[in-house]
């Protein structure tokens, strides 16, 4: 048997979860492991440049990567994994925003999120395991609607309850559920079968 190194652990915040009592942020603060996408300076509406974080990052790391999203952040990550094939060992899609109907005042407008490249939400099987926490009465998606993400996603939907949008806002600050949905998604099996 040999020792497998733990899978690095990479945070894709949304459009807005670069705060401190974010549950992203508190759990990149537990794992030793980790990094994150770094907020962007310009085009951070943008479909494309948000990719490009992400697969910027991705490409400074050697090994085994859990991608952990939120919102937007799940967008950016089915886009990235639509155009880039690195292998990931699994990805925790939380509370994934819905892009095709107008969003709660004080977020983009849809005309806003079509022109930065947002629209259409890629529905194809993401290449790697993934686990979908939808929220029952989150603002920014309809429980319908993150289920038939997950479906076509090939990932497994956790209803995580009326957590509204998991964010700060909804009272998440600390989300103990994302420590052990990350540490499913990076088990590594030793057996190996002969």
């Amino acid at each position: 048997m040999s020792l497998t190194p733990s899978p690095t652990i990479v945070i894709v915040p949304g459009l807005r979860d670069h705060v401190p009592d974010h549950w992203q942020t508190i759990l990149a603060n537990k794992i030793e492991n980790c990094r994150s996408v770094p907020p962007l300076e310009k085009d951070r509406l943008a479909c494309d440049a948000q990719v490009a974080a992400l697969d910027g990052l991705l490409s400074d790391i050697s090994g085994e990567v859990v991608l952990v999203a939120h919102s937007a952040g799940v967008l950016t990550t089915v886009h990235w994994a639509q155009r880039h094939r690195r292998p990931i060992r699994g990805a925790l899609l939380a509370t994934p925003p819905d892009f095709a109907t107008p969003l709660p005042e004080g977020y983009p407008t849809p005309e806003t999120l079509r022109e930065n490249g947002w629209t259409s939400t890629p529905r194809t099987p993401l290449p790697f395991p993934s686990i979908v926490a939808a929220s029952r009465n989150d603002p920014l998606a309809a429980f319908g609607c993150v289920t038939d993400l997950a479906r076509a996603w090939g990932s497994r939907l956790v209803d995580v309850g009326p957590v509204g949008h998991l964010n700060p806002a909804a009272g998440y600050g600390e989300w103990p559920p994302a420590e052990e949905f990350v540490r499913e998604l990076g088990r590594v099996s030793h057996h190996r079968t002969v």
